[in-house]
């Protein structure tokens, strides 16, 4: 494959776009972000990068708390908005129609209509240059029920989720594997290869 190279730039795409929700002096408010990510599995983190600019910086960096927000298919057109309206000029939950549910660990609500809600505490804001990441220690996590299967394993599919791609949004296509599945020796169901 022929390749061309490029000045230095944010390519690792696609990546997970979420809504961040934020609560301060009773004021709610909503940002898309789509450069968060997993940090460390126990304890279990996570860390979202903002603009200091962004109106929903200040209400974080101040409180020390926001939820994450799972975005799907039908929550696509939501999420944009979100991102490219500022929380102070609009009412961005009442705009999208969005419900804004009471958390259990933290004052920032969840989205009622999100599959999954993350409740998180900043842990450390680091400075970086156009953004700053916040790194945060997940509080609790809210799942839809309707998304667990018999066994109780969340079947995050059924949801739709998207993804963000170099300024645009993407549904996720068909599963290929499962962790390990590279490696793991085929297994016969009924005289049959599975």
């Amino acid at each position: 494959m022929e390749k061309e190279l490029w000045k230095p730039g944010n390519m690792l795409y696609p990546l997970p776009v979420v809504m961040v929700a934020c609560r301060e002096n009773g004021k709610n408010n909503i940002v898309t972000v789509a450069w968060t990510g997993t940090v460390c599995t126990n304890p279990p983190m996570l860390s979202i990068s903002l603009r200091p600019e962004r109106y929903s910086y200040g209400m974080i960096e101040r409180t020390g708390e926001f939820t994450v927000n799972l975005t799907t298919k039908a929550l696509a057109r939501a999420c944009d908005y979100c991102g490219v309206k500022s929380g102070r000029d609009v009412d961005k939950f009442a705009d999208t129609g969005l419900t804004a549910l009471e958390a259990s660990h933290v004052q920032a609500p969840i989205i009622g209509e999100a599959p999954v809600n993350l409740e998180c505490k900043v842990r450390e804001i680091i400075k970086l240059g156009s953004h700053d990441m916040f790194l945060a220690d997940i509080a609790g996590v809210h799942i839809s029920r309707e998304l667990l299967n018999e066994q109780g394993k969340l079947e995050l599919s059924k949801a739709e989720p998207v993804v963000y791609s170099h300024g645009e949004y993407y549904g996720l296509g068909e599963l290929l594997g499962s962790f390990g599945y590279s490696v793991r020796k085929e297994q016969k169901r009924n005289g049959r290869k599975k």
